[in-house]
């Protein structure tokens, strides 16, 4: 014995244990643009861009980045103004995002939990990017309705996901996990893979209104671009 608790950390019911251990054995890896992560780092330009584009000026705009992972999408909006507070349920993830951060001089408030826990409201946006696929179904209810209550009144909520149609097990599931091993066989599991109406549906049940859905696409000459195929990876935008 090390005389460290080597449990795992107490999470709300939308964390699942296993897929929290996933994402914590990837944090050494996290900033790698070529490594395990090379398709967030891909993606993260156009996503960004879009989600900068609906929520406007982000000087001083309180962001909550729900399942922030090691801080893609944290950082690149506190570069930007924003005052980011980043969450997750992956401690491992956090380690790297804490100091990622301090060694780029960018500030963000990362906090270990999940939404369900937090207990703070008000934020202007909340965002959950590639993460409503790994909640298991029976939560993701419970989630969306966390994420509703921690935006403030008129505030937007923003998630991205995966498609559960053929095209998105061939490229997400088998293309990128088997054949191109961007990312650790495992990672996903189709079958929780959510549709557009799907997702759209939750959001109406927490009380949002959905505005916005667009598709992320391979982009010819290099990265992702913002489209209307949803067919593998998709945005939604919903405000309270």
């Amino acid at each position: 014995m090390d005389g460290r608790d080597n449990r795992p950390p107490a999470t709300g019911a939308s964390a699942d244990a296993a897929e929290v251990a996933k994402f914590d054995a990837l944090a050494a890896e996290w900033w790698n643009p070529r490594g395990p992560m090379a398709p967030l780092h891909a993606m993260n330009p156009a996503r960004m861009g879009w989600i900068a584009a609906r929520l406007g000026p982000l000087e001083g705009l309180r962001v909550l980045d729900v399942g922030c992972g090691a801080g893609l999408a944290s950082e690149w909006l506190a570069r930007r103004g924003a005052a980011v507070t980043g969450l997750d349920a992956a401690g491992a993830a956090l380690e790297a995002a804490r100091a990622h951060a301090a060694a780029a001089g960018v500030a963000v408030d990362y906090r270990e939990g999940t939404p369900e826990t937090l207990g703070e409201t008000g934020f202007d946006a909340v965002l959950a990017l590639e993460v409503i696929e790994h909640v298991p179904p029976a939560e993701r209810p419970g989630f969306l309705a966390a994420l509703a209550r921690a935006v403030r009144p008129g505030g937007q909520v923003i998630l991205s996901t995966l498609n559960r149609t053929p095209r998105a097990w061939l490229t997400a599931k088998l293309g990128a996990e088997y054949l191109l091993r961007w990312l650790p066989p495992g990672t996903h599991e189709f079958r929780l893979f959510l549709r557009p109406a799907e997702l759209g549906a939750l959001m109406r049940g927490a009380g949002l209104v959905v505005e916005e859905v667009a598709g992320l696409s391979p982009s010819l000459r290099e990265g992702f671009a913002v489209t209307r195929d949803v067919g593998v990876n998709y945005l939604m935008a919903g405000r309270r």
